[in-house]
């Protein structure tokens, strides 16, 4: 049987090996889907075609939404998320022919890394993402032979596992009737995604995920069809969130470079800027903490993880006008507590400031409007004590029974509350990210979080 994995090989045949990583190609991802819908779909209007994504749909605009025909290889679990709940995937179920897309099912072997083909009478493209960790590649293709090679190992696919979709793919790729490809394509997309790149400023805590292998290849994993399955919806969700925030942000940074914006205007942009880089890393620390669950036994090891040295009271003064920002929009304020004369700690400096950032939001998330954090920095021994706490009481704490008990898992790392809408990082999985990062992270209800990290 094709798998998706062999689609990406097909496209690859010929490229040379990447050497970026998850971070530098991620990026690279979301500046080829802008430059391809904005400066080419986008500038052909109407339009008439036809796509296929995975592992979630990779385009966002509307108005190409509605025109061109999709399908979209989704994994089984994004019904299983909540069940009884809307389709998670707006625009699925419907009729191709009536825009939107049809969901096709990812099998196991087909891999997470995005997929997407675009079939227009002027436009034939086809981008993914591959290549083993340290060695990621984003791959671009308009050459005939690839997309002619691809288009038949789909349809190979289709014919063996879904001959409804087949037929529907054949017979919208009739209807376009002859394709015609332009050779000066690569060169007007390569400078223009080149140009949205440059304009891209990362986020300080965006985290690539390290790729290791599905947990089935490594002994001693638990349940390892299950945290596969897991890690492979998060991967989805995480995509499908943070492909369109990245380019709101682009495009928001790109505006307030203007100097003719009146303060109001600039305050919102600012505000927007702020919410899509928020919620950019927060799902790269969900991303960060799936990926430690894909470990042997479940469990963080720090044995391949070097910590160093790291001045823990000036990351905190560092982030701190940020975090006060992120409050300030719950209508909460921070206060920092910081000892003098205190000693650096072993940790990971460069994953540090994103795991703090999350444990500071999922402390605040239960706390009413005008309550204070209080963040303090104490000696304890031959360790330092990170301390969270706050005089205002959480709302989970003042919860009804029925609401705690309505509080579920989704896995080993994440937890839904579907009274709230709020969904967090699981206990466990916020100790083991403490745990990568050479901290003991101890939670009690009504007290308030501690983290202790070692001295040097």
């Amino acid at each position: 049987m094709v798998s998706l994995a062999d689609l990406r090989r097909c496209l690859a045949e010929g490229v040379p090996a990447g050497v970026g990583s998850e971070d530098t190609v991620r990026r690279q991802w979301w500046a080829a889907l802008a430059t391809l819908q904005e400066d080419f779909l986008l500038q052909g209007q109407p339009l008439d075609g036809l796509w296929l994504a995975a592992p979630l749909p990779a385009l966002y605009e509307p108005a190409l939404l509605q025109q061109l025909q999709g399908w979209v290889w989704a994994p089984r679990e994004l019904d299983d998320l909540l069940p009884g709940s809307a389709p998670l995937l707006p625009g699925a179920g419907r009729a191709a022919s009536t825009g939107g897309f049809q969901r096709l099912v990812l099998e196991d072997d087909d891999g997470t890394d995005p997929l997407l083909l675009v079939i227009t009478p002027q436009l034939q493209v086809a981008l993914c993402l591959d290549g083993p960790p340290e060695g990621r590649r984003l791959i671009v293709r308009f050459d005939p032979a690839a997309l002619s090679e691809a288009l038949r190992l789909i349809h190979e696919r289709l014919l063996a596992r879904d001959p409804e979709a087949s037929s529907s793919l054949r017979s919208a790729l009739q209807r376009l009737g002859p394709l015609r490809s332009d050779d000066q394509l690569g060169l007007r997309f390569w400078p223009r995604m080149g140009e949205r790149l440059a304009a891209m400023a990362p986020s300080l805590t965006l985290q690539p995920l390290v790729h290791g292998g599905t947990a089935r290849d490594r002994p001693g994993g638990d349940t390892p069809r299950a945290i596969s399955s897991e890690l492979a919806l998060l991967e989805a969700l995480t995509h499908e969130v943070r492909t369109p925030l990245a380019t709101i942000r682009t495009l928001i940074r790109s505006l307030l470079r203007r100097g003719d914006l009146s303060p109001v205007v600039r305050q919102r942009l600012e505000q927007i800027d702020g919410e899509c880089s928020e919620q950019i890393d927060r799902f790269g620390l969900i991303f960060l903490a799936a990926e430690l669950q894909r470990q042997p036994g479940g469990e963080a090891t720090l044995e391949n993880h070097a910590l160093a040295r790291t001045d823990l009271s000036q990351v905190l003064r560092q982030h701190q006008e940020l975090w006060q920002r992120q409050l300030a929009r719950r209508g909460l304020e921070l206060e920092l507590e910081i000892a003098a004369g205190l000693s650096p700690v072993l940790s990971d400096p460069a994953r540090l400031e994103t795991t703090l950032g999350g444990l500071i939001d999922r402390f605040s998330r239960g706390l009413p409007s005008g309550s204070r954090v209080t963040v303090s920095l104490l000696p304890a021994g031959s360790r330092l004590k990170l301390q969270l706490s706050s005089e205002g009481h959480r709302l989970e704490d003042t919860a009804s029974a029925e609401d705690s008990e309505q509080r579920e898992l989704v896995g080993p790392v994440l937890s839904w509350n579907p009274a709230t809408g709020s969904l967090q990082l699981s206990r466990q999985a916020t100790q083991r990210l403490f745990h990568r990062l050479g901290g003991r992270l101890t939670e009690r209800s009504g007290s308030g979080l501690t983290v202790f990290f070692p001295v040097c």
